[in-house]
């Protein structure tokens, strides 16, 4: 059941000193542009209006996230620190000898609501700085970045044995909840990591001996992940069969089976990508399987000096001569920049209800059918370096002033994602699969949105 707002102080609020009941000047303007209802109306659709238990407030949970992201804490810590701190439990409008919200309960109401109700919050907030007249488009400049999964550098024998562990894991689950207890399997745990120590100690030879000998190893680790992938489907579909015979069993237990199930699926595509790399052939980076526990992360190489390929998502960020972020998105994989650029305009325009008098973007985006597009959404200066080598009369454009005052302005764009990585935790996302980086990085544009916003609304 939804519940927006919080009950009605407390007595002991009232006996407070008065410097106990102010808030700092961040908070206090985040708090003011907090108070809008609107904010509460992407969570509608979550929940009913008169069944089941009562949510917490969505305007207490709303002030949490942004001391979450504003200050880099994770949900047990910010439950600690919230419950430490009389000036964040005003700002969290929790009364005063009212607990705290449990950690599980913001985790739950984040999960279930997702990415949808981040991008409502995000649209209302542009929408009430565009009624206040404070969103600026006369420039809009546009960069993409990488979003970090939270992943291990990923190697595909290290894969193979941690998906085989894994796997082992759940089969013990399942059989001591008395399903599929008859069914064969072997824990190959063991051999799984040896194999892969053996590849470590093999490669510090560098030899072409030991590349062969390597080889070999993946080829052996290949076999024995197939033969517990042929296992651990054995008994998921016994499981399965006696989970019909016996319909009471817990959930946990059927969602161990599901796991078990994926888990095998996941081995098995990274066992086919072994092979392929062992023929000598290199796997597509958009399909290639980086990770067990977020299959939706890709191999990004976007040519840094320290890492040249990087383990994420892909996100286009657009912000205005105010340092707000006007538009933003996240996707899987490495797309190409360019064709990106028009729709995030196309999105621009309908928030501020005119279309940005500039765009400009770095030379990933520099393409004549791009400039054109967005020509024709209403921008009548587009900045965009040309890819390659410019003509006589293309160098003579951008060779004008104007021309080169809105490309170093839109060397900017690497201070704001850098604000947003440093500051509102896009350098990792949290959360597994794509909904869930979309879901993290569309908090973290809210809430640095909020601090610009405020401060801009009189």
């Amino acid at each position: 059941m939804l519940r927006t707002v919080n009950a009605q102080p407390t007595l002991w609020e009232a006996i407070l000193p008065e410097m106990c009941l102010g808030l700092p000047a961040e908070l206090g303007a985040v708090d003011r542009l907090l108070d809008d209802p609107v904010f509460f109306e992407p969570f509608r659709a979550y929940f009913h209006a008169s069944l089941g238990r009562p949510s917490i407030p969505i305007e207490t949970y709303l002030r949490l996230m942004f001391l979450k992201y504003r200050y880099r804490l994770g949900f047990e810590p910010l439950c600690r620190e919230v419950a430490d701190s009389i000036s964040w439990q005003r700002f969290a409008r929790i009364p005063l000898g009212v607990a705290v919200p449990h950690p599980t309960t913001l985790m739950k109401i984040t999960t279930r609501c997702g990415s949808s109700a981040v991008d409502g919050l995000n649209e209302a907030l542009l929408a009430k700085a565009a009624a206040a007249k404070v969103l600026k488009t006369n420039k809009v400049r546009a960069d993409t970045t990488v979003i970090e999964a939270n992943v291990a550098y990923p190697t595909d024998s290290g894969l193979l044995a941690k998906g085989v562990a894994r796997m082992v894991k759940t089969i013990r689950r399942v059989k001591a909840a008395g399903l599929a207890s008859r069914t064969k399997t072997r824990d190959r745990t063991r051999t799984m990591h040896a194999r892969a120590r053996s590849i470590g100690a093999n490669l510090r030879r560098r030899t072409d001996q030991a590349k062969d000998e390597v080889r070999a190893i993946n080829a052996d680790m290949v076999r024995v992940a197939q033969r517990a992938v042929r296992e651990a489907r054995a008994v998921v579909r016994n499981a399965r069969r006696a989970l019909r015979q016996n319909p009471s069993v817990s959930g946990k237990t059927s969602a161990a089976i599901d796991e078990l199930e994926r888990t095998a699926e996941r081995v098995e595509r990274i066992a086919a990508q072994t092979r392929q790399r062992i023929s000598g052939t290199t796997p597509d980076g958009a399909t290639r399987l980086v990770s067990l526990h977020d299959p939706d992360a890709r191999p990004i190489a976007k040519g840094r000096l320290g890492k040249p390929v990087e383990f994420g998502y892909k996100a286009q960020v657009a912000d205005n001569e105010d340092g707000v972020v006007v538009d933003h998105n996240v996707e899987i994989g490495n797309p190409p920049d360019a064709p990106m650029l028009a729709p995030a305009i196309e999105r621009i325009a309908r928030r501020a209800g005119r279309a940005p008098r500039a765009v400009t973007a770095d030379r990933g985006y520099g393409e004549i059918a791009v400039e054109r597009t967005i020509e024709a959404l209403g921008v009548t200066n587009v900045v965009l370096p040309t890819k390659g080598k410019p003509s006589a009369t293309r160098r003579a454009h951008q060779q004008r002033r104007s021309f080169q005052n809105l490309v170093k302005w839109r060397t900017g764009s690497e201070g704001r994602i850098s604000c947003l990585k440093r500051d509102f935790g896009w350098n990792r996302t949290r959360n597994d699969g794509i909904e869930g980086a979309r879901t993290w990085c569309g908090h973290g544009v809210f809430n640095h949105n909020l601090i610009k916003i405020a401060a801009l609304i009189p």
